[in-house]
């Protein structure tokens, strides 16, 4: 049973005339008495009452009206909802990103929010290491993370350039110095992320390297913690200058320069290279790319250095 035979179906109905049906749908007549012969086949019950001229339904007739009004209504439907899916006026869009990276999102989700207030978004919290995966297997429709994926499967846009600052209390010693050497830090008491990472080796070596110790007293679960404790006057951390920007507005720490240690970084927004994007998906990339055009840096849309041959170490397994 086709659409098309229902549609011919019900125009036979409405016009109570197999000619008029015909006329209505610019067929002959014997087309429309072929497509009505072939549908009572198919269904094996007959569907006007031979006897009557004026397209009296039977019993079978009345059921599949009713059931052949609903399927076309559906069809239309659908069409509308498709055609509303491609003007963005309705939708969903799926995206992954850890404690980190979700801050990169805020601002975007912003001005993604104003070109296109009908889509639903859902930011799926992850661990950075398992975003590529929730990519591939279509958890997520995009992911944000602070490295690149090896994956060829994956294609990478850069999106953000972030720099990582030494932090202190507002009354700490340090927070009146625009800049301090690493050697000056031996005696401080360091916060840290209890999940290790590139930037913390980084870290680690850049202090051996200058044989200086790096006391690391308490280790807590989020950046969240870190920055708080740090505002409480409980020691000194390294974190991604992302993470602090309001605190240090506020003053509730202080950045501190360290030369020394110029460790910037990038954040990625990764996507299926041989999917199919939708709608929703392109227009944010639309919007990724206005922000960065708009806001400069450290905002950006590098899509070359996305390539798959560039092979960078995993930032972060949070």
């Amino acid at each position: 049973m086709e659409l098309s035979q229902l549609e011919t179906f019900l125009a036979v109905v409405a016009e109570k005339s197999f000619s008029r049906a015909a006329a209505r749908l610019h067929r002959t007549q014997p087309a429309v008495s072929q497509v009505i012969r072939k549908l009572e086949e198919e269904l094996g019950e007959p569907l006007f009452e031979r006897a009557s001229r004026d397209g009296t339904l039977t019993a079978a007739g009345e059921v599949l009206r009713e059931y052949a009004e609903r399927l076309l209504r559906l069809r239309n439907e659908a069409s509308s909802a498709l055609a509303e899916v491609k003007a963005l006026e309705r939708g969903k869009l799926t995206l992954a990103a850890n404690e980190y990276t979700c801050l990169y999102l805020l601002p975007v989700l912003d001005a993604f929010r104003e070109h296109c207030p009908q889509i639903s978004i859902l930011v799926q919290r992850s661990l950075a290491s398992r975003i590529p995966d929730e990519v591939l297997g279509r958890t997520v429709e995009m992911g944000i993370v602070s490295y690149r994926p090896e994956d060829d499967q994956l294609g990478a846009i850069g999106v953000y350039s972030d720099d990582l600052v030494f932090i202190v209390p507002p009354e700490h010693a340090l927070a009146r110095e625009k800049n301090v050497r690493i050697r000056d830090l031996g005696a401080e008491n360091f916060i840290a992320h209890n999940v290790p990472s590139p930037m913390r080796r980084r870290v680690e070596e850049a202090f051996a390297s200058h044989k200086t110790p790096l006391n690391i007293g308490v280790e807590l679960p989020s950046l969240e913690a870190i920055k708080r404790f740090v505002a409480g006057g409980n020691g000194v951390a390294f974190v991604p200058e992302l993470t602090v920007q309001a605190e240090a507005m506020r003053g509730d720490v202080v950045i501190v320069d360290v030369p020394e240690l110029a460790y910037a970084r990038q954040l990625w927004l990764i996507y299926r290279r041989h999917g199919t994007p939708s709608y929703a998906a392109m227009a944010f990339r639309r919007v990724v790319r206005s922000l960065a055009r708009e806001m400069g840096a450290p905002f950006l849309y590098d899509e070359k250095s996305g390539s798959a041959s560039k092979k960078q170490m995993p930032e972060t397994v949070r």
